[in-house]
């Protein structure tokens, strides 16, 4: 990939770690079938076949392709949703063990990074949250002590983070935090599983979802996987319409990678308060240090203007890092988030044998980890006390306010039925671009190539009928209500639709 300020591949995507297996091709059982080979799904499949059993894992694209190419890799027990919120929504002991799986899911990964050996830049380093300049730090006494009270004792307020550049003022430290390379991780965790007897198997489509007797996984090409247990690893599930949806909502988050002299900027994680916030990181790189900063988060599908937003980035990261060179990398990703901050990890509400992983909330490294390490627990049929905190079928009262506010907000989309075409004649699609132009009643989404031939597909989201918009940034269609998304051509990317946009009628 050419770097400069137009890249738009990752700064993980520039390692070729990318891995891609056969496609499957014929029925085969196995003891568990992964569908979705990111984070989760890999970290699931390795921890069941350390305990002896036979797993299949199935992916459309190359191993951790998805969302998991997009992350920043920030491995925390400082989440994103702040502890004082968890302990109000979760209680002081839904706060103990939200801090204590983060914690054990770095421990775990560092464990097995020792135990096959790999070769992905893991480090320990400290952790930096502050707030933005002559804004009150109150937020941060609160929160120091919540973190208390759920057990991480060896959080301190300190007067300023350790950067030469900009003074923060006042932050909380948080120790033994981590960052790593996921793609470098993930090829090896691959190789492990596969070395256990366990089958990847990339393009290959997951359609249809059998709970059993016997659970099995259909593919769009026939051949089917049976297994005692089916595990949903897909960033968001693709195997119900409602049941989890109807919790969670898809944001876009951007991030930017600035050359810097190597060694100008102290090693550690760094985030300020403000919602949506900032987020920091150093990646070594070449003989040289990438800054990693992101944010400027949206709703996935309700707004086109990623320029502004890498731009708004960029200034914010020259006021304080003045050293700042070219801008290397940019990228957008998509997180989920659930109305009470936590991920849904468990059993599929309604089902006995499919197990569903969603709900990044922004820390999807560590979410995915506890996901591994507790559905490996379910499937064993042994206790685990993080179950009930990450229950996929939970209802909390207090989340109740967010989530009529992000109902509310799906239902306003369909609006969208009512609003004109993006352009008024077909010949203004400039070439690489995509808009919507109404069709009878209907709309349909329409895409002019490289070539500058048109292609045209209905606008409806076959998820439950939204109509997508074009994202500029990613080359894609998004659907503003639940996230789903498809290629300029109307393939899906992400779900919860599991299906590509429908031809124009």
């Amino acid at each position: 990939m050419k770097k400069g300020s137009g890249a738009t591949a990752s700064v993980w995507m520039d390692s070729g770690e990318l891995t891609s297996g056969p496609a499957l091709t014929r029925d085969i059982s196995a003891d568990v079938c992964v569908v979705g080979a990111g984070i989760a799904g890999l970290t699931t499949a390795y921890l069941l076949g350390q305990e002896g059993k036979s797993v299949v894992v199935l992916d459309d694209g190359p191993n951790a392709g998805g969302e998991t190419s997009r992350t920043t890799a920030h491995l925390v027990n400082a989440l994103d949703d702040r502890y004082f919120e968890i302990e109000w929504l979760h209680g002081e002991k839904g706060a103990m063990l939200a801090a204590e799986s983060h914690s054990a899911a770095i421990d775990r990964i560092e464990a097995i990074i020792e135990k096959e050996k790999i070769e992905c830049d893991f480090e320990r380093l400290n952790g930096y949250l502050f707030v933005p300049p002559g804004e009150s730090v109150e937020i941060l006494d609160k929160e120091l002590k919540a973190v208390h009270r759920a057990g991480l004792k060896d959080v301190e307020l300190i007067e300023r983070a350790p950067m030469n550049t900009f003074d923060t003022g006042p932050c909380l430290r948080f120790p033994r935090q981590a960052q790593f390379h996921p793609l470098k991780y993930l090829a090896a965790l691959s190789k492990a599983i596969e070395k256990k007897g366990g089958h990847i198997f990339n393009g290959t489509h997951a359609e249809e979802f059998n709970d059993g007797p016997p659970p099995s996984v259909k593919t769009s090409k026939g051949a089917v996987v049976s297994a005692t247990a089916i595990v949903v690893a897909t960033n968001t599930p693709v195997n119900d319409w409602v049941t989890i949806h109807t919790k969670q909502a898809a944001y876009r988050t951007y991030v930017i990678g600035v050359a810097i002299p190597k060694g100008t900027v102290t090693k550690a994680l760094f985030w300020d308060t403000p919602d949506p916030y900032h987020y920091v990181r150093l990646q070594s790189e070449e003989g040289q240090d990438i800054l990693i900063v992101g944010g400027e988060d949206h709703k996935t599908g309700q707004a086109d203007d990623p320029d502004e937003r890498f731009a708004r980035l960029e200034q914010w990261t020259r006021e304080r890092f003045p050293i700042a060179g070219e801008v290397t990398h940019r990228w957008s990703g998509q997180v989920m988030e659930p109305v009470d901050s936590l991920a849904f990890i468990g059993r599929n509400p309604g089902n006995q044998n499919i197990y569903v992983v969603t709900g990044d909330s922004g820390n999807g490294m560590t979410h995915g980890t506890i996901a591994g390490m507790l559905i490996t627990d379910l499937v064993l049929g042994r206790d685990n006390e993080w179950q009930k905190l990450y229950d996929p079928g939970r209802v909390s009262l207090k989340a109740l306010p967010e989530f009529t506010k992000e109902n509310v907000n799906v239902l306003v989309q369909f609006g969208d039925y009512a609003t004109g075409s993006d352009v008024d004649e077909t010949r203004e699609i400039a070439v690489g671009t995509g808009a919507l132009i109404r069709h009878g009643l209907k709309k349909k989404a329409v895409y002019r190539d490289t070539n500058g031939k048109l292609h045209e597909c209905s606008a409806i989201c076959p998820h439950l009928g939204c109509i997508v918009d074009w994202n500029s940034g990613e080359k894609t269609w998004d659907c503003p209500c639940h996230g789903s998304r498809f290629d300029p051509f109307g393939k899906v990317l992400n779900g919860p639709a599991n299906s590509g946009l429908g031809p124009v009628d």
